[in-house]
């Protein structure tokens, strides 16, 4: 599975930004869908998830009521739109997928990753 993300871009503090990631290579609907970042000097942190069918999401305690992941698979697409944005939030954003094995959403070991797209916001 290859995953290409797009959308990352410099915005101010309050602002929103859409992240896309398209997967080739795989049957899109049997994998669940990450996104993480890793800001400078910081370890990658785990941002959202949703299930293969979308019915259920993951957030972060740092983004949630902000951003929101969403999936189409038709399109072998996932989003994350992100509003409210805060400086914190610059970092390089990651999507990755998850073959779905049942039980918990992941939030950490993911089987394929995609390159990562910027996104700085600016206080």
């Amino acid at each position: 599975v290859q995953l290409q993300a797009s959308g990352g871009g410099l915005v101010q503090a309050g602002g929103s930004l859409r992240l896309s990631c398209v997967a080739s290579g795989g049957t899109f609907s049997n994998y669940v869908l990450g996104w993480f970042r890793q800001a400078p000097g910081k370890e990658r942190e785990f941002v959202a998830a949703i299930s293969w069918s979308g019915g259920r999401l993951l957030y972060a305690d740092s983004v949630k009521g902000r951003f929101t992941v969403s999936r189409d698979n038709a399109k072998n697409t996932v989003y994350l739109q992100m509003n409210s944005l805060k400086p914190e939030d610059t970092a390089v954003y990651y999507c990755a997928a998850d073959l779905f094995r049942g039980g918990a959403l992941p939030t950490k070991e993911y089987d394929y990753w995609g390159q990562g797209t910027q996104v700085t916001v600016s206080s």
